[in-house]
C-alpha cells in the first residue's frame, strides 16, 4: 500500500509499505478520509511526539473507513461495515482510569497511521473506542468525530451554564469547534482570532461578538468593555502560546473559570497574578485528550447533524500530495482541515 511515513523533522515520504498485519482482536480498515490536524503538523514540524510517535513511522490519526479483515475472536464488527477508530484506548484498570480519568491512563494505548491506504485498528480500541458509522453520516463526517471528542470534554470541564458568555481565543478548527459547541449549550460567544477569514468563519458558526486579537489591539479590554467590566464566565485558551494562556485569566470574571486547552511548547512557563487568582477566586483547568464517553457524546452531536465536515473542513488532497499539505498547514497558521483521500 502507498503511506505517508514520518521520517523526522520535515521529513516525510509517501512511499510503498507493506499491508498492516492484524493479530487476534484486531481489524484492518480501508481509510476512506484521513483529516488533518494541528497535532499532526506540530509532529511534522519536531520530528517526533512523545507519547504518540517515533520515527520512522506512518502518522496522522483522524480517520474514517471500511472494514476490510477482522482478526480472530471479533464480534463487533465485520467486513464492509463503515467504521469510525479513535486514535487512543484506556486500560480501565489503573489509577487514573478507576477514577475516571481515562484521558490520563498509565497505559494509554495510541495509535496512528491513517495517512495510508490501510491502517491496523488495535484489539483494545477495537473493543473500547471504534464505532460503526449510520449509514445517513458522511465518512468526512465521521473523521471529526476525535478532535470533537476533545473539545466536548474541554467545555464540559468548564461547566457552562445557558446564558454564560465565553470568549474563545483561537479560531482555528479547535476554537471554531468551541464556538459551534458553546452555540449549541446556550452561552454568548466572544470570538478572538488574528485574521478577518477567522473572524468570518466565527461568525457563521453564531459568535455574538468578534475581536481582533493582534499586536496592535488589547484584547482583555475589549473582552472587559462587552461586559460590563466585569469580564467573561468562562475564557477557553486554544492557541497554546504563554500570552494568551495569560490573556485568558485577566479577561475571565471573578469567580470564573478559565481552560487551557492549548498546549504551550515543552518547558514553557508562564507567569501568573496570584493575588488575582486568590482573590478572585478564579479556576483554572488544562484539557488534555478524550475519553470513550466522550467520543460516543462527539458522534452523538456528528449524527444529529449538529457538527458537519462542512463548517471545519475546506479542502481534498490526494495522499500523494501530503508534504504539500504539510508545509502548507505549516506556514498558514489557522487555516482549516484538509480531508486526504487515499
Amino acid at each position: 500500500m502507498m503511506a505517508a511515513v514520518l521520517y523526522g523533522k520535515e521529513h516525510l515520504q509517501v512511499e510503498p509499505v507493506a499491508v498492516p498485519q492484524i493479530d487476534s482482536g484486531d481489524i484492518l480498515v480501508r481509510v476512506k478520509v484521513a483529516l488533518t490536524c494541528g497535532t499532526d503538523v506540530k509532529v511534522f514540524r519536531r520530528g517526533y511526539h512523545a507519547r504518540m510517535i517515533v520515527p520512522p513511522a506512518v502518522f496522522g490519526h483522524e480517520l474514517a473507513g471500511d472494514v476490510v479483515d477482522v482478526g480472530e475472536g471479533v464480534t463487533k464488527f465485520s467486513i464492509g461495515q463503515r467504521v469510525v477508530a479513535a486514535n487512543s484506548a484506556p486500560c480501565e484498570e489503573c489509577f487514573f482510569c478507576r477514577r475516571g480519568l481515562q484521558n490520563l491512563c498509565e497505559d494509554l494505548l495510541f495509535n496512528n497511521g491513517a495517512y495510508a491506504e490501510f491502517i491496523r485498528i488495535p484489539a483494545r480500541i477495537v473493543e473500547r473506542n471504534t464505532y460503526l458509522i449510520p449509514a445517513h453520516v458522511g465518512y468526512h463526517d465521521a473523521a471529526l468525530v476525535e478532535p470533537l471528542a476533545c473539545v466536548v470534554r474541554g467545555l464540559e470541564e468548564t461547566a457552562p451554564r445557558e446564558d454564560d458568555t465565553v470568549a474563545i481565543i483561537g479560531l482555528g478548527p479547535i476554537g471554531l469547534m468551541f464556538v459551534k459547541l458553546a452555540k449549541l449549550y446556550g452561552c454568548r460567544v466572544l470570538a478572538m482570532g488574528r485574521r478577518r477569514t477567522q473572524l468570518e468563519r466565527a461568525a457563521a458558526l453564531g459568535a455574538d461578538e468578534l475581536i481582533t486579537a493582534d499586536d496592535a489591539s488589547n484584547p482583555v479590554n475589549a473582552v472587559r468593555a462587552l461586559t460590563h467590566g466585569r469580564g467573561v464566565d468562562i475564557a477557553i485558551e486554544a492557541v497554546g502560546k504563554p500570552e494568551t494562556w495569560q490573556w485568558a485569566v485577566n479577561m475571565v470574571r471573578r469567580g470564573g473559570t478559565v481552560n487551557f486547552f492549548g498546549g504551550c511548547p515543552t518547558q514553557t512557563t508562564v507567569s501568573l497574578d496570584t493575588n488575582l487568582l486568590h482573590y478572585s477566586e478564579i479556576t483554572c483547568k488544562a484539557s488534555f485528550h478524550h475519553t470513550p464517553a466522550y467520543v460516543r457524546k462527539a458522534l452523538d452531536l456528528v449524527c444529529r447533524g449538529d457538527i458537519t465536515a462542512s463548517f471545519f473542513v475546506n479542502r481534498e488532497e490526494p495522499l500523494a500530495n501530503l508534504l504539500e499539505v504539510m508545509r502548507h498547514l505549516m506556514s498558514h497558521n489557522g487555516h482549516l482541515k484538509t480531508a486526504i483521500l487515499p
